[in-house]
Formats: C-alpha cells, sequence, structure tokens
C-alpha cells in the first residue's frame, strides 16, 4: 500500500509515496531484461550516471571503459590520427596487432593512447555527411568521410551512446586513455587492450 508522509513543517498535511509494490516488481523485472546482456549494463549504467548527474545539478559526465577488441579497435583507430604524440614504431606495433600480427620487434613497453576529445557527428538527411574532430594534446584533426566513418563505427562498437536532433546525430567522449600491453595479446586470453573515457557532457 502507498506510504503516508507527514509533513516537516508540521502542518498535519501528508503526501503519498505513489510507487505501489507491484510497481516496484514491474519495475525490476525490465531491469532485470535489460541488464541480461554485457553491453545493456553498459547502457544502463551511462544512462543513471547521466540523470542523476544532470538531477543534482552537476556535470554529467560519466566514466565509462572497454576492454579486449573494441578497446584495441579504438586505440588502433585513434593511434593513426595522433601525429607526434605517439612514435612512429608505437603506432606502426599498434597497427600490427590490429591486423593479427605479431610487432616485428617484441615489445616489452606498453603502449599509450591519450585524447582530450572526439566528436563525431554523421546526418539521416544528408546521408553523404560524416566527420570527426579529436582534439589531441597539441594539435587537432579533422576527418571527413571514410576515416570519420571508422572513428564513428569503433566508438558504437566501444559502447558509446550517439544523440540525435535536427538530423544530426552526433557520438563524443572526452579524456581517452587506452592501453595496450603486446605481450599480453599475444598470449591470446582476451587481455592486454583496456580504455577509459567520459561521456555524456
Amino acid at each position: 500500500m502507498p506510504l503516508a508522509v507527514k509533513d516537516n513543517a508540521g502542518s498535519g498535511h501528508k503526501s503519498r509515496l505513489q510507487m505501489t509494490s507491484r510497481q516496484c516488481e514491474q519495475m525490476e523485472e525490465r531491469l532485470t531484461k535489460l541488464i541480461a546482456a554485457s553491453r545493456a549494463k553498459q547502457l544502463v549504467g551511462l544512462i543513471l550516471c547521466c540523470t542523476i548527474g544532470e538531477a543534482i545539478g552537476s556535470s554529467s559526465a560519466c566514466a565509462a571503459t572497454a576492454s579486449g577488441p573494441s578497446a584495441l579497435a579504438l586505440a588502433a583507430v585513434v593511434a593513426a590520427h595522433s601525429g607526434s604524440l605517439l612514435g612512429g614504431f608505437d603506432r606502426r606495433a599498434l597497427s600490427r596487432l590490429f591486423d593479427g600480427k605479431r610487432p616485428i620487434i617484441r615489445r616489452v613497453n606498453k603502449i599509450t593512447v591519450a585524447v582530450d576529445s572526439i566528436v563525431c557527428k554523421t546526418s539521416n538527411v544528408d546521408i553523404t555527411a560524416r566527420s570527426c574532430e579529436l582534439t589531441f594534446k597539441n594539435h587537432k584533426r579533422n576527418l571527413n568521410g571514410r576515416d570519420a566513418n571508422e572513428i564513428y563505427g569503433t566508438l558504437a562498437v566501444a559502447g558509446v551512446m550517439s544523440e540525435g536532433a535536427a538530423g544530426s546525430i552526433t557520438e563524443s567522449i572526452m579524456k581517452l586513455e587506452c592501453t595496450i600491453d603486446p605481450a599480453v595479446i599475444e598470449q591470446k586470453s582476451g587481455g592486454g587492450a583496456t580504455c577509459t573515457f567520459e561521456t555524456g557532457q
């Protein structure tokens, strides 16, 4: 049954908590279905985080992670445009790993790929329009066409949600940092690649 609660002002007026036991059970059932898949767990977490952030009037940026194949793919496609921030040796090693090959020279050290922000846009009106802006520590890269589509698609695989308005669809993240461990990847145990980032600003 709904609970009667006396107000703090002592006025004697009563308010009611509107959610019944049956409604709680129905909500639990819906949430259970949503979190059945691993990707759904991540999406629900992001939605809750951003919703709570907006409700309390603070920053709505949410921390997120990617690991395994999606993390390796994200690190590789971003590294290709990182310029001097990532040495040529590390960039080639990462490219070979993404191509399913071992680095020519065995790697001991981990490879780190970082970017301040990524904003990708496409359109469901002008279906030829696709672009991405990558902001690194010391430079920006503006991509279009196939290169932008590669970044956009890889973000989606990593669990980044898109937002749409007036024919424009946007994916964006901040503070991306990926750590790649070639030695662990060579063990073929599913590990060796992790990425952290923020989304939802």
